[in-house]
């Protein structure tokens, strides 16, 4: 079970500096949290998921960076089962 962290833009500095020390976290951005720089996270080798809803809303998909998952509310709320779940926002 890992962690998993559901970061808004609001959170972004608190969330992201917990989450980069977490070797087995998972992080899912939300919200406008769509936005953030990840490449923190890139090099601690977290697993980062973005919502699709919420990154068509804002209209970025083409500033997602690649490492990025896409996921939908039915992978979100798989995760969330099977995850202890930290919330940030």
């Amino acid at each position: 079970m890992a962690n998993l962290y559901l970061i808004d833009k609001r959170y972004e500095n608190c969330g992201l500096r917990i989450a980069e020390q977490d070797n087995d976290a998972e992080v899912v951005l939300i919200q406008d949290g769509v936005y953030m720089d990840v490449k923190k996270l890139e090099d601690s080798g977290s697993k980062v998921y973005a919502v699709k809803d919420d990154v068509e809303k804002r209209g970025c998909g083409e500033i997602i960076p690649d490492n990025v998952e896409i996921i939908d509310y039915g992978k979100l709320v798989n995760l969330i089962l099977a995850n202890k779940v930290v919330n940030f926002t």
